[in-house]
């Protein structure tokens, strides 16, 4: 079985792969990058201090949180943990890739920290924004798109992108409750001050 999940996950990333023109190249390499999406975080911190003033700097440390602790439980304990090469330091699967960047990253790629960081921002605003705001659920698709554009570029398996979208939701969740319960610590805190 864990074989045939592995032969699975090389011929969904040699698929996808293989679909690059000129044209999805460059935009991959855009949606890859992380600064790319500092515009999308200024409108988040913007929206979020106009519309949600309440709570605002508490939010912000459990978003920033659960965004950093995504990403160190992806790169300082998975990756070293299970130390799976990623595709394209692969000598058996490189060959099969087309690579488009000279730099793959790091050694190790299970799980993707684009995938879980992203996931754990997005699962955040999810839970805390999505019964006022249906825009948000559109940023699953964001989420998605970026976690795939590792994927085209031939430095993570597919299972490392579902792995990391799995921790960065469920991470997320963790900090949403502990968000929720800090809230309410806090206001009773002044109800019984006031």
């Amino acid at each position: 079985m864990l074989e045939y999940i592995k032969q699975l996950d090389v011929k969904l990333l040699v698929a996808i792969n293989s679909l690059h023109t000129p044209f999805i190249d460059e935009c991959m390499l855009v949606i890859t990058h992380r600064y790319t999406w500092i515009p999308l975080y200024i409108f988040i911190i913007i929206f979020l201090f106009v519309k949600k003033k309440k709570n605002l700097f508490l939010v912000l440390f459990f978003i920033i949180g659960a965004t950093i602790c995504s990403d160190l439980f992806a790169s300082a304990f998975m990756k070293p943990v299970f130390q799976r090469l990623r595709p394209c330091h692969d000598s058996e699967i490189n060959p099969l890739l087309f690579l488009i960047k000279n730099n793959c990253g790091g050694r190790y790629g299970f799980i993707s920290s684009h995938a879980a960081t992203t996931f754990a921002l997005v699962t955040f605003l999810y839970l805390y924004l999505s019964k006022e705001y249906k825009w948000v659920n559109y940023l699953f698709i964001w989420a998605s798109v970026v976690a795939l554009s590792r994927v085209y570029l031939g430095v993570h398996y597919p299972s490392d992108i579902a792995v990391g979208a799995l921790a960065g939701i469920l991470l997320a969740a963790l900090f949403y409750y502990l968000f929720i319960f800090s809230t309410k610590k806090i206001a009773d805190y002044k109800n019984k001050n006031e």
